[in-house]
């Protein structure tokens, strides 16, 4: 499994061809409490850097953009019942699609999960 993430705090988890998007701890901790998901239809075709979802929080409404190109093959309906998912486990549970890869290679633009710490300690 590679996990990969965004300036914009996404991570993309890949095994195979297939990738789940979510937002990370330190982009839920600066919303707050998640009272809100709209997730995207199956079958929707993202590119890179597409609006996929949007969380809102009581403190803001959050565009999630979509790390890499590909179709939403699933999303976590869980979400719609219980938002707040997204505060508890934002990288386990609190997932929002499932995007099958267009291009694996668009990966390679995204940061390691030290290169992401490392861009956390410079912006706080």
């Amino acid at each position: 499994m590679t996990i990969r993430y965004t300036r914009d705090h996404e991570y993309i988890s890949v095994e195979g061809d297939t990738g789940t998007v979510g937002i990370t701890d330190y982009a839920q901790a600066q919303l707050g409490d998640v009272v809100f998901v709209e997730l995207p239809e199956v079958g929707k075709a993202l590119t890179k850097g597409q609006e996929a979802a949007v969380v809102e929080s009581v403190k803001a409404a959050s565009e999630v953009y979509a790390p890499v190109s590909g179709d939403v093959v699933e999303v976590n309906g869980e979400l719609e019942a219980a938002p707040g998912t997204v505060n508890d486990d934002a990288a386990g549970r609190g997932w929002f699609l499932k995007l099958k890869l267009k291009d694996p290679a668009e990966l390679e633009g995204l940061m390691s999960e030290a290169e992401y710490s490392e861009y956390l300690s410079s912006i706080s």
